[in-house]
């Protein structure tokens, strides 16, 4: 029998703020999408007020007003850092760890001698202590009984963050299941519970106990998967090396409306610059290289338009410059003048790994190693010095496109430039 715990940082971009600027600790906090568009993270303050996610953030500057609502711009850079700081210190406590997503994890403690609940307790205190940020911890037999053992941690007062639900007895489980909704458990969400409902599945403990064979007919195996996950029976493994993504997209909104084709080709070649870091992180290069643009939908009074369009390398690469040139090529083919272009998208498709890329027969002995080798030397330098350190000319300077950050904090773990200054 398995034992696994689910560790989650509370309100993690607001968490991750606060570090920094304690004045926010206690004030609602809402953190916003790129460009400052719409709410992508509430402090607990901000969700009291009635603040939704996703919601546009012009729509709620009279509410802000009101009540002191404090806005932030979505940073990025310090979120990363936090998180690995997070993972790693959490990857102590266990021999197998799974990261999950940029603020939880899965971590083994199967045969983990002593109360579980304290254990959980030394999690919370030490990222609290090391980090600075608030975790919940769920403890259960399998990952979606953890799921939800963390979200009544985090709920639930009387639980002090931690929920071992190995440590409850059967009715103690059943009463606890009877006051939660179908709708809260990880694999069910929004879109299915109104169909659970009209079969008259409202609760965890209803779900839990329906008959498997009848749930399989009409939902899926999905479901059926959830409910024996429900019963403590593991059907979703754990594993302690993430898979590599099968596509990578680097896409964002610009800070205005960009015409011209210079400005174009310097966010293509600033996205393609990112994905292709990603690409040589998990160590993989791709095959298929794709560049779209978008003016905005919601505009009536101007034409639209939103072409893209995919090319076939004659190599897999993980080289910025070769996948910047054909990404170029790209745009170069689907432009148009006369629009007001909104967006830009690059995506990286056909991934594999680059220990197993196959060879030029044609290309110049020692060309491919050396290639290799400067991307390496511009990782690191960018990893040490920041990133953008070294970067392509066709990046540009200036980026006057790029998407609003009006009210960005400071990179205050990544970046020399911006750390905190002591008068």
């Amino acid at each position: 029998m398995s034992t696994l715990a689910l560790i989650d940082v509370n309100n993690f971009y607001v968490s991750a703020e606060r570090v920094f600027n304690p004045r926010l600790e206690n004030v609602p906090v809402v953190v916003l999408s790129n460009n400052d568009g719409c709410v992508v993270a509430r402090s607990a303050e901000a969700r009291a007020l009635g603040v939704p996610m996703g919601e546009p953030w012009f729509k709620l500057k009279a509410l802000a007003r009101k009540h002191g609502i404090v806005a932030l711009s979505s940073n990025y850079a310090l979120y990363a850092d936090m998180s690995n700081r997070v993972m790693s210190i959490l990857g102590d406590f266990s021999p197998l760890q799974e990261i999950y997503s940029i603020d939880e994890c899965f971590l083994d403690l199967t045969g983990m001698p002593g109360d579980l609940a304290h254990f959980g307790q030394i999690i919370r205190q030490r990222i609290r202590q090391w980090v600075g940020v608030p975790v919940s911890v769920g403890i259960a037999a399998t990952k979606t009984l953890a799921k939800l053992a963390n979200q009544v941690a985090k709920k639930r007062a009387e639980y002090h963050g931690v929920c071992n639900f190995e440590s409850m007895a059967p009715a103690e489980l059943d009463t606890l299941f009877a006051g939660i909704e179908a709708g809260e458990i990880w694999g069910v969400g929004r879109k299915l519970a109104p169909r659970l409902q009209a079969g008259g599945i409202r609760t965890v403990l209803q779900l839990r106990d329906f008959d498997v064979t009848r749930l399989r007919a009409r939902f899926g195996v999905g479901v059926e998967r959830t409910v024996r996950e429900l019963r403590g029976e593991s059907c979703l493994d754990m594993t302690d090396i993430a898979s590599p993504r099968q596509q990578i997209v680097s896409s964002r909104s610009f800070g205005r409306y960009v015409t011209e084709l210079t400005e174009l080709e310097e966010a293509v070649s600033t996205y393609m610059t990112r994905a292709a870091e990603k690409l040589r992180r998990q160590a993989s290069v791709a095959a298929t290289v794709h560049v779209s643009l978008r003016t905005n939908p919601n505009r009536e009074d101007v034409p639209q338009y939103c072409p893209g369009k995919t090319l076939a390398l004659f190599q897999a690469t993980s080289n910025t410059s070769e996948l910047v040139a054909a990404a170029l090529t790209l745009l170069h083919s689907i432009y148009r003048p006369g629009y007001d272009y909104q967006k830009a998208s690059v995506a990286l498709s056909e991934i594999t790994s680059a220990a197993i890329r196959q060879g030029d027969l044609f290309a110049e002995a020692g060309v491919s190693a050396k290639a290799s080798e400067l991307m390496s030397v511009l990782d690191k330098i960018n990893l040490k010095m920041g990133t953008g350190t070294i970067r392509l000319a066709s990046n540009g300077i200036d980026q006057a496109w790029l998407a609003k950050t009006e009210n960005r904090s400071p990179a205050y773990t990544t970046s020399w430039l911006e750390l905190p200054v002591v008068r």
